[in-house]
């Protein structure tokens, strides 16, 4: 039987130690980066949602307000627009004379509040269903959507004997919370006169 000498046999049980500490730490660093990764995916879904949730709240109060300025209900006389209007009934609104991006500050429609001389400006719309909460909450919107409709003057079509109602509609909606905002804008027409059914390429 051959005997090792003792010296020999201490330097490999270390060899064998300082090996499963390098393993246990690599495995450690491993585990911990896939716990981050995992977190921060968590946290660009949960932003995603938001974004989606407050461009939608946008959406619905332009589309709102263009229904309004299409049904007739907004043909009324511009004013210079210097307070919140709340939907309370479909005749609720107001078709401003003076355009948002001339009375917020530098002219970009994304500082909000919309404001004039230190007071809020705009239309707030409150879709059915929606739930609002400024503490959060599931399912919960931050704020109530809010419209602006600015008068951009009268066009005629060349081709018909009608005239062109030329509108800007800008609108604002929040996600959960107030750092998940949308803004959305879109130039609207509604279209008035007369037309002339027997013309050549109809109206």
């Amino acid at each position: 039987m051959k005997k090792y000498p003792r010296a020999v046999l201490t330097a490999e049980r270390g060899m064998v130690l300082i090996s499963s500490l390098l393993l246990l730490l690599v495995v450690t660093i491993l585990a911990v980066a896939i716990f981050r990764n995992y977190g921060m995916e968590e946290k660009i879904a949960g932003n995603t949602r938001e974004k989606q949730r407050a461009l939608h709240a946008a959406e619905s109060a332009q589309q709102y307000a263009e229904w309004w300025l299409s049904s007739g209900l907004g043909a009324t006389t511009p004013v210079i627009c210097d307070s919140v209007v709340p939907v309370t009934t479909p005749q609720s609104g107001q078709v401003c004379a003076n355009t948002l991006p001339t009375i917020v500050p530098g002219g970009n429609v994304g500082n909000l509040p919309w404001q004039v001389n230190g007071g809020a400006v705009g239309v707030t719309y409150a879709p059915p269903n929606m739930t609002f909460s400024t503490v959060g909450g599931v399912n919960t919107y931050y704020q109530t959507p809010i419209f602006y409709v600015s008068y951009l003057g009268l066009t005629s079509d060349s081709t018909t004997s009608n005239y062109k109602l030329l509108y800007q509609v800008d609108a604002a909606g929040w996600g959960g919370s107030s750092n998940a905002v949308a803004v959305v804008e879109s130039t609207y027409y509604v279209t008035s006169g007369v037309c002339n059914l027997g013309a050549l390429g109809g109206c």
